[in-house]
């Protein structure tokens, strides 16, 4: 009989325990004042909370040691489960969970959606429209792209095959999923899946600026589900041929070499040092101010945790070598020239907001979407993710993703006659495929919705054993899954005038949307997600 893993009971405790803390009337003090003018918001991929000591311990007079020396530190933060970019993106801003918020997994499944256009023209088929039994996998990711390619699966260069700054000229309606609507069949764009608005539209609605950068064009999801949330997403595509780093190989996309994928942050990072200095992401148009709420994702840890050895960019430093040394998450030298290059793109910010004036009314939050498992290289695990895909039930039109826990959703037609036979084949899979704990329909629907029910909610998430990933290469790390090293992020909340800290206190990504809100001078109640999860300001 399959036991309940360390990580998954310490995920369900913490669950229960915000719940209580959540309605009690001895919440902490809140974190900050609702005297800023400005949101600073940085998501540092892959950061875990170690990362951030180990960083500053080793590098005390370092930008992130600077920021953490007029501001709050949380060592007990954890991020969603799953623990996937999507979900942990949509926490910051929602103040939700996937229970409300709707989404998760970037590369996911809904069971009243149909497949796009461009999926059946890929396959030398024509197109039957919203015909037949629905269900189907939902590509909030590069896919979506106009200027993706079925055939190689890569963009071919990081505008997406649009415009940067312009979001909607880098989808295409085409390679969306779709569904009826009123009888027609209409492609489904990423905000619409969104169950909770977003900070960006509390932000917005309330006459201010609102802007932000991301890795994909999909991430217009942020906008929320009015659509109009964001007035810019400067979105340059990862998973694009890079272009611009010699040695870059045919089919080399911006994760591929250390130095391909600093490349890549380092164009974000000129958006957001536009924004600063009050204009549009592009440097092309002025704006009356900088924005209310603005900032990016970094990827750049992300890969340096991830990827073994040097690409092909790298061949000026061939030796680097990816990921962690050991079990107290001390960096490998690709690893720390990563976070090395994040620090200084930090320092960059900090110059810039105070050569404009804007340090002293400017909250800055760094945390992450996610982390990354395992953290020591000792631990690793490869197994493949193939036997999920022999789960009775599975069909024609189920869908699973791994990369280190497993999500599996049933064929919606053979989903309650093939439940008991597709529990138990993965139970008895349990050894091949390193599952610690298999979540049921009976444990996911208090923590997300009924699958019967619930057009999201996978049938089954297995959680797998600590250190396992689902790859055939090289891989060092994933995220996804519950386990410590993917969930217990950095967080760290900064502007000149706060006392340093560290908050032992359990802390969750998710109270970082009503601090934002609240930091502003707005009502953290007007996210739906807050209302529904009784999500809490940052506390101290």
């Amino acid at each position: 009989m399959l036991s309940l893993v360390p990580s998954l009971r310490q995920f369900l405790a913490a669950t229960a325990c915000l719940s209580m803390l959540a309605g009690s009337s001895a919440a902490a003090s809140p974190a900050v004042t609702s005297t800023y003018q400005h949101v600073l918001l940085i998501s540092v991929d892959g950061m875990h909370a170690v990362d951030l000591t180990n960083w500053i311990q080793a590098h005390p007079a370092s930008n992130f040691a600077r920021l953490a020396g007029s501001g709050i530190v949380y060592p007990n933060a954890f991020t969603t489960a799953p623990s996937d970019s999507y979900p942990g993106m949509l926490a910051q801003v929602t103040g939700a969970t996937p229970k409300t918020a709707g989404l998760f997994y970037d590369d996911s499944y809904d069971r009243r959606e149909y497949p796009s256009v461009n999926f059946y023209l890929s396959q030398g088929m024509a197109d039957p429209g919203c015909v037949g039994a629905p269900g189907t996998e939902v590509t909030n990711f590069e896919e979506l792209d106009r200027g993706y390619s079925f055939s190689t699966g890569l963009v071919s260069d990081l505008t997406g095959g649009g415009t940067l700054g312009r979001v909607l000229t880098q989808l295409d309606p085409d390679n969306m999923q779709r569904h009826l609507v009123n009888g027609q069949c209409k492609p489904v764009y990423p905000h619409e899946y969104v169950r909770t608005n977003t900070v960006f539209e509390v932000i917005k609605a309330a006459g201010l600026y609102t802007a932000w950068s991301d890795k994909h064009p999909a991430y217009e999801d942020l906008s929320g589900p009015s659509g109009r949330g964001l007035d810019e997403l400067f979105a340059p595509e990862i998973n694009s041929q890079d272009t611009i780093d010699q040695g870059a190989a045919a089919g080399d996309d911006y994760t591929k070499s250390y130095q391909g994928v600093r490349t890549y942050d380092s164009i974000k990072v000129n958006a957001v040092l536009n924004w600063i200095d009050g204009y549009d992401s592009t440097g092309s148009a002025k704006l009356s101010g900088a924005p209310a709420i603005f900032g990016m994702n970094f990827q750049a840890v992300s890969v340096g945790q991830k990827l073994a050895h040097a690409g092909g960019a790298d061949f000026r430093t061939p030796t680097l070598t990816g990921g962690y040394l050991d079990s107290n998450a001390t960096p490998g030298t690709a690893l720390t020239m990563q976070l090395q290059f994040v620090d200084d793109a930090l320092g960059k910010f900090r110059s810039r907001l105070a050569a404009e004036g804007l340090d002293q009314t400017t909250l800055i939050i760094v945390s992450a979407k996610h982390g990354q498992s395992p953290i020591d290289p000792k631990d690793r695990v490869a197994i493949s993710d193939a036997p999920f895909q022999g789960v009775p039930g599975y069909g024609t039109h189920g869908f699973e993703i791994c990369d280190d826990e497993g999500l599996i959703w049933l064929e919606p037609d053979l989903q309650r006659a093939s439940y008991k036979a597709a529990e138990a084949y993965l139970k008895a899979h349990a050894s091949e495929l390193h599952i610690a704990q298999l979540l049921d329909r009976t444990s996911l629907t208090p923590l997300y919705g009924d699958p019967f029910s619930n057009t999201r909610v996978p049938d089954f998430i297995a959680v797998t054993d600590h250190g396992v990933i689902c790859t055939g290469g090289s891989k060092l790390a994933e995220h996804g899954g519950f386990s410590d090293d993917d969930r217990n992020v950095a967080l760290l909340v900064s502007a000149p005038g706060i006392r340093p800290e560290i908050v032992e206190t359990l802390t969750t990504t998710t109270q970082i949307a009503p601090t934002i809100l609240s930091a502003l001078g707005l009502d953290p109640s007007a996210l739906q997600g807050v209302q529904k999860e009784g999500t809490t300001v940052l506390g101290h």
